[in-house]
């Protein structure tokens, strides 16, 4: 998963999405761009102001830049199973790697009791010849509104502040002010086996950290690359895609705030999903709809820890806004956020508005709730038990269950047109109350069972009258309609109804016939009114969850062509975004997209149990 690529691009350009890698620390994340531009940090938190913004605005944003001088060519990759990337730059005259990270556990130079919690290590090593490097630190506070004066404080670096905020950068080569203190730049001539390092600290309120430099810095490095490693070594898929498999492990754990055990959907906002229109959302956030398949992907790859952190920060939420669950929240289980717009961002390529918070923490969607029963039915069927505190919450959600499935909702795919009674969202209800009933059967809760199977019932009777239209022999999006989406494939991923089932093949059927194009499948028909104007890309994990339906009906061969196609619209670093351009590949979206690589996973360990199956046939046909 590496490629190489032959460019050089204008300071006020942007390249396309899939050219960008992330660096993170399971706290916040950066994007680093194919030149060796990191476009993209917010500091501390990840839905917290960037400090480098040019992804959004490539003129004022601010950006943070160390490459070659003149023309190159690249190859990048990550070290292996690690999230420490690795990009080598050939030029004319010499060949150059550039090395970044997001320390994590490494102690500063000055100060042995702090560690770098929020540092950036930046390493630049001429492997051939001689290269003359440049560098171009452009920070921009508060998505860029702020311009701060960078000051010279000699060995300590160069640091700028804003409201208690701080940056510290520091290098062991020449750096030089801006005549305005507005930026450090340099111009370096590098030969054979000369190496240099560029650390850069952020700190909120307290004392920065001094960036570690020289033999420290690559210590640090190393240390990142051995933690990195580590987590991974952790991963039990061993599948003809691991490698694949383990890059999106590795994404979904950076994507992790380690302090709560939180998963936020993607580290960007406003990447657009039809370029230059509107459809520019903020997924710095976590949403509750990604929660059983995460936990089964998770569980799946053997990351118990993970699983459990994840599902306590989930049961810990959801009690924060009883009686009803929201669609999405921080990092921290609060909803108390709201969607606003940047208006002095020009966005990626002019797509405007560039929005912060996002309006479906309003909305209502019912599937919510069986997507929590069900991870936490994920949970004990991997052997673990739930905390009495947490048993009795779930009960609790089966109780608002009964009363709200009845409620039209705005459904998985976030329509702001105009609320509906969506048919997958009244069998996620149908799943909450199943999960439940399940859950009681086995001890691990205490339901009123009259009461839930009666709802349960009632909800399976609506859905075969109105959410199957005989009429066009499928299930269909909305209760009367006659229209199909991606997400009535989940009714058999999800235990609502059997794969085989006539209904359901019809329907699978359906799907393809409408929604697939070029191997991949649309969320919905182009026409449906969502109440956004203009058009979007393919959703990546529609695409997969095809691949999972296919392996339930074991057509073996089918699934795993249609796995690996899907594979080869990750970028050259195994990295999905929400959506693909289905004429041209490229990705669009926020990147890289939490949602798309846990169905890569799901669909994987899917295609896993296909394998084991076949095994297990050949051997008892052997025996016999």
């Amino acid at each position: 998963m590496d490629s190489t690529a032959v460019f050089q691009r204008a300071s006020t350009s942007y390249l396309p999405i899939e050219q960008y890698a992330v660096i993170g620390n399971c706290q916040s994340a950066a994007l680093v761009s194919t030149d060796g531009s990191i476009d993209w940090w917010c500091p501390l938190r990840f839905e917290q102001p960037s400090v480098f913004g040019a992804l959004l605005d490539a003129r004022c944003g601010g950006r943070f830049v160390l490459r070659p001088a003149g023309s190159f060519s690249v190859h990048r990759r990550y070290v292996d199973r690690t999230n420490v990337l690795e990009t080598t730059f050939t030029t004319p005259s010499g060949l150059l790697r550039v090395t970044d990270a997001m320390a994590i556990g490494a102690p500063s130079v000055e100060s042995r009791s702090l560690t770098l919690t929020h540092a950036i290590i930046r390493a630049v090593e001429c492997l051939q010849g001689e290269v003359e490097i440049e560098l171009q630190y452009q920070p921009r506070f508060n998505y860029g509104h702020v311009v701060p004066t960078i000051r010279d404080r000699g060995p300590s670096g160069f640091v700028c502040e804003y409201r208690g905020d701080a940056l510290e950068l520091r290098a062991d080569l020449p750096l030089e002010l801006s005549e305005n203190g507005a930026a450090v730049h340099a111009r370096v001539r590098l030969q054979q086996g000369m190496c240099r390092t560029v650390g850069l600290t952020f700190a909120r309120g307290e004392p920065l950290v001094v960036p570690p430099l020289g033999t420290e810095a690559r210590a640090a490095l190393a240390t990142t690359i051995d933690w990195w490693r580590a987590w991974a070594a952790r991963c039990r898929y061993a599948g003809p895609y691991v490698d694949h498999v383990v890059r999106s492990a590795l994404v979904l754990k950076l994507m992790t705030f380690a302090p709560s055990g939180a998963m936020v959907a993607a580290p960007t906002t406003s990447l657009p999903e039809d370029v230059g229109g509107v459809r520019n959302w903020d997924y710095r956030y976590c949403w509750l709809r990604d929660a059983s398949m995460t936990i089964r992907a998770l569980l799946g790859l053997g990351f118990q820890q993970e699983s459990e952190a994840f599902l306590s920060w989930l049961l810990h939420t959801t009690r924060l806004t009883w009686p009803r669950l929201r669609v999405v929240y921080d990092v921290f289980g609060r909803p108390n956020f709201s969607e606003q717009t940047l208006p002095m961002l020009s966005g990626y390529l002019n797509s405007r508005p560039v929005r912060i918070g996002n309006a479906a923490v309003e909305q209502l969607q019912l599937d919510v709730y069986g997507e929590v029963t069900g991870a936490a039915r994920a949970f004990v069927q991997a052997g673990r038990r739930l905390p009495q505190v947490q048993a009795r919450s779930l009960v609790d959600l089966g109780t608002i269950v009964c009363r709200l499935w009845l409620e039209p909702d705005e459904g998985i795919w976030e329509i702001r047109s105009r609320r509906r009674h969506h048919t997958y969202s009244k069998a996620m209800c149908w799943v909450a109350l199943n999960d439940l009933l399940l859950l009681h059967q086995a001890g691990h809760v205490r339901v009123p069972v009259q009461a839930f199977r009666r709802e349960r019932e009632a909800i399976r009777r609506a859905i075969d009258a109105y959410g199957y239209n005989p009429r066009v022999g499928s299930y269909v999006s909305a209760f009367g309609g006659d229209e199909v989406d991606a997400s009535l494939l989940l009714l058999a991923l999800r235990g609502y109804t059997d794969p085989h089932d006539p209904r359901m093949r019809s329907t699978y059927h359906s799907i393809r016939h409408t929604l697939s194009m070029n191997g991949l499948v649309r969320r919905y028909p182009v026409h449906t009114d969502d109440g956004v104007p203009g058009d979007e890309g393919v959703f990546g994990i529609c695409g997969f969850w095809l691949v999972r339906f296919e392996a339930m009906l074991g057509e073996a061969a089918a699934a795993r062509a249609r796995f690996e196609h899907l594979l080869s619209l990750g970028n050259d670093l195994g990295l999905f975004a929400e959506e693909v351009d289905p004429a041209t590949g490229a990705a669009l979206g926020n990147f890289p997209q939490a949602f798309t690589h846990i169905g890569l996973i799901n669909a994987a360990l899917a295609l896993e149990r296909i394998g084991s199956d076949a095994d297990r046939l050949v051997a008892v046909g052997r025996d016999s």
